[in-house]
């Protein structure tokens, strides 16, 4: 199926599709949900230890209020300030390093691995 089938499938089973433009992402979505209709979706022990694990912290938050990232990008110095709700650069707040990694890049990036955080594979 193509995005606008899986869309016009989705909207007969469910009611209006996910804003997602990712034909991969929507079609894996859409087949955990006929499955878990199928198939009773998780178990009792993998939604307690889902409820258990509490919110996902985004990635680089560890480094603690304050703590600032910096990275020569295309001839310049960029600095990324860790704050209580989110990461900050040049006067903007966003909820992720990635967030903010693509910002500065132009085009999408993982924000640890922009920020040499990570490893490279």
């Amino acid at each position: 199926m193509d995005l606008d089938a899986l869309r016009a499938e989705w909207r007969q089973r469910y009611g209006a599709p996910p804003a997602l433009r990712s034909e991969p992402s929507l079609r894996m979505l859409l087949a955990w949900r006929v499955q878990a209709e199928t198939f009773g979706g998780l178990d009792k022990e993998t939604r307690q230890a889902l409820s258990r694990s509490g919110p996902v912290q985004a990635e680089g938050r560890h480094l603690g209020i304050g703590a600032t990232l910096t990275r020569n990008w295309k001839g310049r110095k960029v600095t990324v300030v860790v704050e209580e709700d989110g990461f900050s650069w040049e006067g903007q707040l966003f909820p992720s390093l990635s967030a903010a990694a693509t910002a500065i890049a132009g085009s999408r990036w993982n924000g640890p691995r922009f920020f040499g955080l990570r490893q490279e594979p």
